[in-house]
Formats: structure tokens, sequence, C-alpha cells
């Protein structure tokens, strides 16, 4: 079936650059039949990212809508999350009565979610209810690199020389980075929280589920060593790596409105959330996140 024959009631807008589409014509608060599941399913794997403006959801219908694409991980910190809804959590930088609503500082730097787990995500989805502006312009726009590409400009010897190669991801690097590096509230991972995600071991690279292409699945928020390397080996090689998959021309800027849903591929892309708003400029969004259970099977 042709893409265009699925998508004659949506409107599927691409954007012309790397990555990123925008979709109308949906309602996500109504419930999703298999049909337009894997149409989206489908679009996800073909634009890596995708919008949809315009949607009025409560944190049940965000929670409802984001179970259609699979299992939903509950956040390891067990923090912020919506009352009743353990699977739906908040990220904001507003505080009442003196107590922060949401993590405020989820994702500054670029990264892959849950690569720290031994069931990777397959897609987040967010909802924007307040963003900030400044001078007319939204603030706290989201970043993504293109791994297909990536790994697609790799140079050939690299790739064959990490073919069948594995890293180590690990839950408390990105963590302690983000407690470190951006002044974070956060308290230090518990016992409890570290055993509950002990550091995975994924190949390097990847074949897409959806595409069946090839990603580069090693990320700088989590990759901590490839395995099968020498340590000054893999540090040098992770270094290269980290370096090659955030060039420009892999890049793709999404910046947010009130009302949008975005939805990310985890496993085809990075991504990361820009900081550049103040403390006094509030930002709210809720975020589900899916687990890829649905092109692996459980371990």
């Amino acid at each position: 079936m042709s893409l265009r024959s699925f998508t004659t009631t949506m409107q599927v807008t691409p954007t012309g650059q790397t990555l990123g589409a925008s979709v109308q014509g949906i309602d996500l608060g109504q419930t999703l039949s298999a049909e337009r599941r894997d149409q989206l399913i489908s679009l996800l794997g073909q634009h890596g990212v995708l919008h949809f403006p315009d949607q009025d959801l409560t944190p049940r219908q965000l929670r409802d809508f984001s179970a259609h694409f699979g299992e939903l991980e509950v956040n390891v910190a067990g923090a912020y999350q919506e009352a009743g809804l353990p699977e739906v959590m908040t990220l904001s930088n507003i505080v009442v009565d003196g107590k922060p609503i949401g993590l405020s500082d989820a994702g500054q730097s670029w990264h892959t979610d849950m690569s720290y787990s031994r069931m990777i995500a397959f897609t987040n989805i967010l909802y924007g209810l307040k963003i900030p502006v400044r001078d007319g312009v939204a603030l706290g726009c989201t970043e993504f690199c293109n791994m297909h590409a990536a790994y697609d400009e790799l140079p050939d010897a690299l790739k064959q020389r990490l073919q069948g190669m594995t890293a180590t991801h690990d839950f408390e690097k990105f963590w302690e980075m983000m407690r470190r590096e951006r002044g974070s509230a956060r308290p230090p991972l518990t016992a409890a929280q570290r055993a509950a995600r002990p550091p995975v071991s994924h190949p390097v690279f990847m074949t897409h589920p959806i595409t069946g292409r090839t990603v580069l699945y090693c990320n700088p928020g989590y990759a901590m060593r490839i395995n099968e390397l020498a340590q000054d080996e893999s540090d040098e090689v992770l270094a290269f790596l980290f370096e090659h998959q955030t060039q420009p021309r892999f890049k793709y800027r999404f910046s947010w409105t009130p009302r949008t849903v975005l939805m990310w591929d985890n496993m085809s892309t990075i991504h990361n959330a820009v900081a550049d708003y103040r403390a006094d400029e509030p930002r709210l969004i809720k975020r589900c996140q899916v687990a890829a259970t649905r092109f692996f099977a459980t371990a």
C-alpha cells in the first residue's frame, strides 16, 4: 500500500529537512484504529519526528494514545508523575509553593531515551501546554539528529571495524551529568534506583525494525564504552562517533507551540532539549515513553 493511499484523511507535510513532518486532520484524543496506528508507525519510520498541532488532550488521553504504540515506561526516578497516571511525567520549570511541579532539566544534552534499558525505547510522545516566548520567538525547542544519515556517512573502514560490536549504556551517566553540569536540583540516585537500572549492552549498529536500514545506536548521554575495544580505543572511537552524529547536516530543530503533540522515534534519532528560557518563563509539557516491545521480544 502506498503512503499516499493510507494518508488520504490526514494531511502529512514533510519539513523538507533531514527529519520531521507535520500531521494534521487527526484528533489524538479519539480511539485510534489499528490501521491508523500502523499508518503513524510507518510515517514515524519515514520521517523520524512527527508533530500534531492543535490537539486538546487530558493526561489520560495522552496516556491512552501513547499506549497504542507499545508498553509505557514508568520512570525509574519515580518523581513528577501525573496523579493516578504514573506513565505520564511532567516536564516543567514551574514552582508552586516552593516546590517544582516537574523535572526542569530533562533531556538537556544529546541522548536517546531508554538506551539504558534492556528493552529500548520506540517513541516518546510529548504534549506542550505552556511554551515560553520572548520577543515573539518560542523558546525551549527540541533538537534532533538523524541516526540513519549518521550511519550512512560514517567512513567505510569504521563501519567494518565496528560491525558486530556492542556498547555499554548506563542510566547513571546522564543523571550525574545533569546534576553536575546544569546546576540541577536532582538528588543522587538511590541504591535501589541504580539497582533498578543496571548498565546494559546494545549493538553499536542496529537494523531499524521499520525501515530495515542500519542506524547508529550509540549516544553521548548513556553510552559508556565499546565493549570489544580496549578502554583507550573505546574512548577515542566514542569521541569520534559523538562528534560525528551531532553535525549540523544531521540536525532538525523543532519549535514548540501550545497544544502540539510531538512524537519521535528513539531508534533513529538522538535529541536535546534546549534550555534557553529563564525560571520566570514558564514551560509545561506532559510526556509518555513507549518501549519497543512491538519490535523486540522481551527478555
